[in-house]
């Protein structure tokens, strides 16, 4: 052990010496890098150090060309066929510029071409003057135009995006009967333009990021100025500006880095494929974050109660919407404890079941060569395996293959002895109530197996002590600054918790979420007609 940590601390000596005799003044390597990187006087060079960047790749397309009187100016453009438009290429770039003939005397020099370029020839919507090649670079990477000019040290990045891209469908995620029907799509700014179809308001901020060194992913920031707490929108802004990764490729990547409770098995960062979704989150004071490349978008902060929440409860009467989300609760804690409380009755507490049933279950049991706790997992590990299968399968095969395949295999389980009915009826009750929440999936299922070891061992006072700890530990999360279980405590948020209050009672934003512009709406009763038509007959009649 000595001599290999002699051995290490004369490799770091080693390394110490070499980096402080070949170091050289800090100001001078970074005079000698930005000179490289700039953009050259001479047009060849420029190109040549773009090609070179970009390791003469055979879909970056080149074009040299002349304009000006007597063809006096030689410029060039700059893409990566695929994505670019090129009919916007040829229209907005080359053909104002190539047929340019200018009627005043020339008295400008090189220097100022570009401006000229910029501001009287190019046909483009977003011109943007850079002076650095790796700018140049980054915008032929997301599908821009560059152009350099002869003698110019200035370049322009012309906006010509082109690729294709998915529409607007409808998710199949999040399906509703009654509702909007689009989703988001892929494309940064088609998801951008569908908030802003929902959120007509000048007070909408979209603030855009780039993350990661070789994906260099646009990333956007949504939020309603007046309405966001100040201090979610700086936490946000500085937890994906202060990434340091090397690929970001769906918005999966931001939750993982930016959730308060990385282990946790509760999603502290909410997440949707819906516009309309996005839109009254904004409203209530959230944050959204928009990744290019997906169609999840991310909001925060996250609330426990927003898993049991749809868009179609807003859509729908208050009082059926009600009735839904109660049975969504249910739901829920029947996926996670009811395996466990049958493993409870069976092992420890047979004189609360009634006597009838115990002995159906007896004579369903009789025989089975495993206990109660290893019959419930072997059902359990083939339904999750089944419902895997028809998940990654393509559509027509998976269908068939989770419906096909749990009624064989249940079947055939029960007909071989190897497990009882009254686990196989518990386990598919268990599995269709864990699709009322399909946002609480991850968690069910970890949560189900601890609490099946808990009833295995200490019966229902096991199953009693997991819900009291679930309890506190949910209540101990945070999203950013907000509790997580907030909604469940004494306040104007219960208006839409458990239950739903009709629209026009909920007169207040939640206020631990928004900190500012608390008042949604003036709280009246609807109004009536003052007069029916009844009424108005009446009083004509006297007339």
């Amino acid at each position: 052990m000595v001599l290999l940590f002699l051995r290490f601390l004369f490799r770091k000596l080693r390394f110490f010496g070499s980096s402080c005799l070949s170091h050289k003044p800090e100001g001078e390597y970074h005079e000698k890098q930005s000179d490289e990187c700039k953009i050259k006087t001479r047009l060849q060079k420029s190109l040549d150090s773009i090609k070179d960047s970009l390791g003469n790749s055979c879909d970056v397309k080149t074009h040299t060309f002349k304009f000006g009187p007597e063809k006096r100016f030689s410029g060039a453009i700059v893409f990566i066929d695929g994505l670019v438009s090129s009919s916007t290429i040829t229209e907005s770039i080359l053909r104002p510029i190539v047929s340019w003939q200018p009627i005043y005397k020339l008295g400008f020099s090189e220097d100022e071409l570009a401006d000229l370029v910029s501001g009287e020839l190019l046909c483009a919507g977003e011109v943007t003057k850079v002076s650095l090649l790796s700018e140049l670079t980054l915008g032929c990477l997301s599908g821009d135009t560059a152009i350099l000019l002869d003698g110019c040290p200035f370049g322009l990045v012309v906006s010509t995006k082109g690729w294709e891209k998915r529409n607007v469908t409808e998710p199949q995620a999040e399906t509703v009967v009654r509702g909007p029907r689009e989703g988001f799509t892929e494309n940064l700014r088609t998801n951008t333009a569908l908030v802003r179809r929902k959120l007509k308001s000048e007070n909408l901020r979209v603030e855009n990021l780039i993350v990661g060194r070789n994906t260099q992913t646009d990333i956007c920031i949504m939020y309603l100025d007046g309405i966001a707490d100040p201090k979610v929108i700086e936490t946000v802004k500085y937890r994906i500006s202060g990434l340091d990764v090397d690929s970001i490729l769906e918005s999966g990547y931001i939750e993982e880095y930016i959730e308060d409770a990385p282990f946790s098995p509760f999603a502290t960062v909410g997440y949707t494929e819906k516009p309309d979704v996005v839109a009254a989150r904004l409203l209530e004071g959230r944050v959204g974050i928009v990744v290019d490349g997906t169609p999840i978008v991310l909001t925060v902060p996250m609330l426990f109660i927003e898993n049991f929440q749809t868009t179609e409860d807003y859509y729908t009467r208050p009082l059926y919407a009600s009735l839904v989300r109660i049975l969504r609760f249910i739901g829920y804690l029947i996926t996670v404890f009811l395996p466990a409380i049958y493993i409870a009755l069976i092992n420890f507490h047979q004189e609360l079941i009634p006597t009838t049933l115990l002995f159906t279950i007896a004579n369903a049991r009789e025989g089975t060569p495993f206990p109660a706790l290893l019959e419930m997992m072997i059902m359990i590990f083939a339904f999750e395996i089944l419902r895997e299968a028809g998940i990654r399968l393509p559509r027509p095969v998976g269908q068939a293959i989770s419906i096909v395949g749990a009624l064989v295999m249940g079947d055939a389980a029960v007909s071989a002895g190897l497990v009882g009915a009254p686990i196989l009826i518990t386990v598919a009750i268990t599995s269709v109530a864990g699709f009322l929440v399909p946002a609480q999936n991850d968690s069910a299922s970890l949560l189900r197996l601890i609490m099946m070891l808990l009833a295995s061992f200490a019966g229902w006072y096991g199953v009693s002590m997991g819900f009291l700890a679930v309890l506190l530990y949910i209540g101990s999360l945070d999203s950013f600054g907000t509790s997580y279980f907030d909604g469940f405590a004494w306040s104007t948020n219960l208006q839409d918790s458990i239950v739903r209050m009709p629209l026009w009672s909920m007169v207040r934003r939640p206020k631990d979420i928004a900190r500012n512009n608390l008042v949604r709406r003036r709280f009246f009763i609807p109004p009536l007609r003052p007069h029916s038509h009844d009424d108005n007959d009446d009083s004509e009649r006297e007339g």
